[in-house]
């Protein structure tokens, strides 16, 4: 049995595997399996054979046959679910390639399907095109890998509301996140600028709510309508995708900031003392009221996106809410009285605590951007701690958990390097070797506090990103190490060793035809 101590193969080595993210423990053991024609793949149970059908599936280039066996035999490749125990985890896997047989086993499913990812990071880059014509033959070498996850959220956001991406593209960048063990993707479904999800209750919020020609601070950026938006089978559909993944669809529904496009729907949502004549695109106000009757819209609303997202978490927003709005509108004041509140902070952080009892009654977790601290955190809520690291901490000391994701580290739509030479970005830096480096447990906390922290997430806004192509430009190779720092053990990371193996990486991107920043521009 192999157990977790420091990466045993030395990251100093001149050519490391072509491994990302780095495994806890890897052992080169020599000689090497070869896949070709007559490897089979053996699956002791339910689980495992899902696995198989997937591993088939990911080796199609491959034009193998790689057929099923009732037993193991000569030339196999073993795919094993085992009891669990503490070396395992909940996704962890063993991964033994030797001449004759490739073992695979896990406690879990997805324990598998991380095993199966490294198997796959093994073979040649060519290995992840398109179909082949003819059947190859392919040398994996010997290791013995034993791997679990540093964090249990590892994750990215797409902001979909500034501009719209098809499910399809959507599906791609799953895609990508599973190659990486990325487990959580967070939707950002709607915001000021359009609402993208249907629901059948309100029609309005995608028949009006949806159709915003959206202008990046005053300007179009290519003169385009970028409205649209996901059906709830649509919605299905990525949901079931991302399932068979392994990740976890984290909707996001803003909350009580960030709302023009649903008050553009359903104008008595808003502050406004005559709504009804208000126009909600010119408003500079962008809250909802704190009406009971809006705050029952919004119940309903999660009820529907319940019922589309398995997430534990449900993310409802909450940053940057002007508190302006309300404190001149004599029905916020005069509700702000009634409720016993002392300030506007309060008034949010009421709202916020309406929401996270009927999420925490349903079985749910409320999340929300590092706002929600203000004015009380409500008392099932996490944290996304965005402004910096300091939400986090105060989340983690007042026993909530939280998710790292600033923006000095963390902000995958600002520039890569010199703003001359890069494509148009909302502004700030943060290039590759600054995300690798980025540490996601505050040295401040003490080991309890520090358990809270669930992991960390990279974020692609979306006010300049209007294409599928800029989108993978800004999200990769940044994701790949927003995954070797949110998977690998801290002491297994090594910037050197990271720039050697992302290069292999990057010959992968090549196949799949994803677009990506190269490594040749300057930092």
């Amino acid at each position: 049995m192999l157990f977790f101590a420091a990466a045993s193969l030395l990251q100093s080595e001149s050519r490391p595997l072509p491994l990302v993210p780095w495994p806890s423990h890897v052992e080169v053991k020599g000689g090497s399996f070869t896949l070709n024609g007559s490897t089979t793949v053996f699956a002791n149970s339910r689980a495992a054979r899902e696995n198989a059908d997937f591993l088939r599936q990911s080796l199609r280039s491959t034009g193998l046959p790689l057929k099923s066996t009732s037993k193991t035999t000569q030339n196999t490749i073993v795919l094993k679910l085992v009891k669990p125990d503490d070396v395992l985890g909940e996704e962890g896997y063993r991964l033994s390639v030797g001449k004759s047989e490739v073992d695979i086993e896990a406690a879990t499913s997805a324990g598998l399907f991380y095993g199966i990812q490294t198997f796959r990071q093994l073979l040649p880059a060519t290995t992840y095109g398109p179909m082949n014509n003819q059947a190859f033959t392919y040398e994996v070498p010997g290791v013995e890998i034993a791997d679990r996850p540093r964090f249990g959220w590892r994750g990215m956001m797409l902001d979909v509301s500034r501009h719209f991406f098809p499910k399809e593209e959507v599906m791609k960048m799953l895609s990508t996140m599973a190659e990486h063990k990325l487990n959580h993707f967070h939707w950002h479904l709607t915001d000021d600028p359009g609402w993208r999800i249907e629901i059948k209750r309100y029609p309005n919020l995608t028949k009006v709510g949806s159709l915003q020609n959206f202008d990046t601070f005053g300007k179009p950026i290519d003169g385009q309508n970028h409205g649209g938006f996901y059906t709830q089978n649509e919605i299905r559909e990525v949901v079931t995708y991302a399932k068979k993944l392994h990740i976890i669809v984290v909707p996001e529904i803003e909350m009580p900031g960030h709302s023009v496009a649903a008050i553009a729907s359903y104008p008595d949502l808003g502050v406004w003392s005559n709504p009804r004549k208000a126009n909600p695109w010119a408003t500079e106000s962008s809250n909802l009221n704190a009406e009971d009757s809006t705050v029952q819209f919004y119940k309903n609303v999660l009820d529907e996106v319940m019922k589309l997202f398995p997430s534990t978490w449900i993310h409802v927003g909450g940053d940057e809410v002007d508190k302006g709005p309300w404190v001149h509108n004599s029905r916020m004041q005069e509700l702000k009285k009634q409720r016993g509140l002392k300030s506007e902070d309060e008034l949010q952080s009421w709202f916020i605590r309406q929401i996270d009892g009927y999420l925490t009654a349903h079985g749910r977790r409320l999340i929300g951007w590092d706002e929600i601290l203000e004015g009380g955190l409500a008392q099932g809520a996490t944290v996304m701690s965005w402004r910096g690291i300091d939400g986090g901490i105060a989340a983690a000391r007042a026993g909530h958990d939280a998710v790292m994701s600033p923006t000095s580290h963390m902000y995958f739509d600002y520039f890569q390097g010199p703003p001359r030479s890069e494509p148009h970005a909302i502004g700030g830096f943060v290039p590759l070797d600054k995300v690798y480096g980025y540490e996601p447990v505050p040295s401040v906390l003490n080991d309890t506090e520090a358990k809270h922290i669930l992991g960390v997430q990279g974020n692609i806004w979306g006010e300049y990103i209007a294409t599928t192509s800029y989108m993978e430009y800004m999200a990769w190779p940044r994701g790949c190490a927003l995954a070797e720092l949110a998977w690998s053990p801290k002491e297994a990371r090594n910037w050197s060793s990271f720039q050697l193996r992302l290069k292999d990486n990057l010959s992968r991107f090549d196949a799949e035809k994803m677009n990506y920043r190269k490594l040749d521009k300057a930092p």
